[in-house]
This record gives structure tokens, C-alpha cells and sequence, in this order.
């Protein structure tokens, strides 16, 4: 798997990277373990996960995977800090006492001193965006977390901390896929311009477009979960369908799978480092890891920034 920068750091990571919401819920540690080992032999280096997946469970899954699987060094190790409030005595939400509290106890569920990068999982309106950022400056400093980034946040709100402290935030986790372009009218923007990386989430469109919803909702699919069927049908519109076919079109000319192209077109797109992607089982992980020995022809390319443009108006494209 090739690497790439991430943003204008000197930190290099696969340009995929292993997402890992699922593990101590709908995976368990076993097959957690296969996927980290399928991951790291194809040349995977980058795994993501936070401390409120599976209440921390996610965390002491893949710390226990580290210690006897899979040596650390081979590891960019990637962890958030939901950090949720409380009534206590530090706030909870994104102040400092609540975020560097959340990293002592990332650290403690991965059984590690450090983590390669420390994301903020979400913007917090409540709490000075200046003291928010001293604590990823404070967790730098330490030695606690080698490099910081954010999560969700939208395009002032991005360029905004990047200003407060340049150079500190050297990437951006948010949704981004053919059916979730609206990052391109702001986020992508503001993250090129700080030399932010971009991580996409849900380059899959949370599924959608590997086309298993075509024709139905399959029973053992997140649609049909009560849990996360919501989340899948956000992205189940007549714009989607139309997507989705032109993905699976794409597909049957190029004698791949829909998932790997649909995954093919948002790796390559400016400014993205590495897409997250998150599995089941390591079936479905295979689909993803074998796309990258996919680039998608220009025309093809071009065909689906079609299908699935945005609109862009005052004030992203003015003067016009």
C-alpha cells in the first residue's frame, strides 16, 4: 500500500486507514485481530479509532492487539476525544481538564505512552476554542500524542483553530463521499489552504454505494439494524440511486467491484490522505484493500464528479 503525507507534517501513513467503530460491538476481538493482520500485511499502517466506540472497548481491544499481535512501531496509531459533558468540576465537553483527562484514559485502554495522532472529536461551541487547543498543544509538548488534528468541524470553525495555532492541526476527519461532497465547498478549501490532510469517513456512503441496497435492505446490513438505520438511510435518495448506478456502470466496465471504485474516487481526490474504512469481517476489509491496486481512468472520473456535483454558489465562487 503506497503512503502519503499527512497534511504538511512529517508524518507519512497508508493512504487507506483501518476504522474501527465496530470492534467490541458488532466485531469481536477475534476478528478484530484478523482484520488488524490482513491491514498491516498489505502494507496498511494507519488505524483510527476513539474512546466512546463500544465505551472504550474498542480501545482495549486494539491495545491488547498491539501488545501480542502486531508490534507498535508498525502502528500510526489514531485515537478521539469525544470527551462527553458532565455536571463535574472540569465541564466535560471539550475543555481542557475533560480532553487531557480523555487522553489519560485513551492511553490507559490502549496500553501505550503515546499516540501517533489525537483528534477532537467534534466542535465545541461551549468552551473557548483557545483553551480547546491548549490542551492538543499541552498533550503535544508532553509526549502524550505526536500529532493533533480535528473532527467535524466545518470550514470557518477549521480555519479558525488552524490560524490560533499554526502548524499544530496537520489533519481533518469528516464525511466525505460521491454521496457527501458538501466538504468541497468549504472544509477542503480551508484545509488546503493550512496544509490540513483530509481523512475521509464513510467513503462508502455508510454502505450505499457498494450497491448492496439496490434492490432491497439485507437482513444482516446496518439498514436493517434498529441501531443504525437510520444512519444508512440518509443516504438511501433518488440522487443516490442515480449515483449508485453510475458507480455500478463504472464497475462492470472496469471488471471491479462498486465498492472499490466508489473508494477509488474519493482517495484520489485533492487534498484527501487516506480514506477510513471499517469492516464487518475481513471479508468485506478485503474488498476495500483491493482497491488500492485500482485508478480510475479520467473519463470514468469524470462521469462521476458528474453524476454527483453539488451546488456551488455565493459566496464559495464569487466573483463569477
Amino acid at each position: 500500500m503506497k503512503s502519503r503525507p499527512l497534511g504538511t507534517s512529517g508524518l507519512k501513513v497508508s493512504r487507506m486507514a483501518l476504522g474501527t467503530m465496530s470492534w467490541g460491538s458488532a466485531t469481536d476481538s477475534e476478528e478484530a485481530a484478523s482484520q488488524l493482520v490482513a491491514f498491516v500485511d498489505a502494507g496498511g499502517t494507519l488505524v483510527d479509532t476513539a474512546d466512546i466506540y463500544a465505551e472504550g472497548e474498542c480501545e482495549r481491544i486494539l491495545g491488547s492487539l498491539l501488545a501480542d499481535l502486531v508490534p507498535r512501531e508498525d502502528v500510526v496509531l489514531a485515537t478521539k476525544a469525544v470527551a462527553r459533558r458532565t455536571d463535574g468540576p472540569f465541564g466535560g465537553g471539550a475543555s481542557r481538564g475533560a480532553l487531557l483527562t480523555a487522553l489519560d484514559g485513551s492511553l490507559r485502554r490502549l496500553g501505550v505512552d503515546h499516540v501517533d495522532l489525537w483528534q477532537l472529536h467534534a466542535w465545541d461551541g461551549t468552551v473557548p476554542l483557545e483553551e480547546t487547543l491548549s490542551a492538543l498543544d499541552f498533550a503535544v509538548s508532553s509526549g502524550k500524542v505526536r500529532y493533533a488534528g480535528v473532527s467535524n468541524y466545518c470550514g470557518w470553525q477549521l480555519a479558525t483553530a488552524a490560524a490560533l495555532r499554526p502548524r499544530l492541526i496537520v489533519s481533518t476527519q469528516v464525511e466525505y463521499s460521491l454521496l457527501e461532497r458538501g466538504v468541497e465547498r468549504e472544509v477542503v478549501p480551508a484545509a488546503a489552504h493550512h496544509g490540513i490532510g483530509l481523512l475521509p469517513w464513510a467513503p462508502l456512503g455508510r454502505g450505499v454505494l457498494t450497491g448492496k441496497y439496490r434492490t432491497g435492505t439485507p437482513a444482516d446490513s446496518r439498514g436493517a439494524s434498529t441501531t443504525y438505520a437510520g444512519y444508512v438511510e440518509q443516504h438511501r435518495t433518488e440522487r443516490a440511486s442515480r449515483i449508485v448506478e453510475a458507480v455500478a456502470t463504472a464497475a462492470d466496465g472496469l471488471g471491479t467491484s462498486p465498492l472499490a471504485v466508489a473508494l477509488a474516487w474519493v482517495r484520489d481526490r485533492p487534498g484527501v490522505v487516506a480514506p477510513v474504512v471499517g469492516a464487518r469481517d475481513t471479508g468485506q476489509l478485503s474488498g476495500s484493500l483491493a482497491a488500492e491496486e485500482l485508478t480510475l481512468p479520467t473519463a470514468i472520473r469524470a462521469a462521476l464528479d458528474d453524476v454527483s456535483g453539488i451546488e456551488f454558489g455565493y459566496p464559495e465562487r464569487w466573483p463569477r
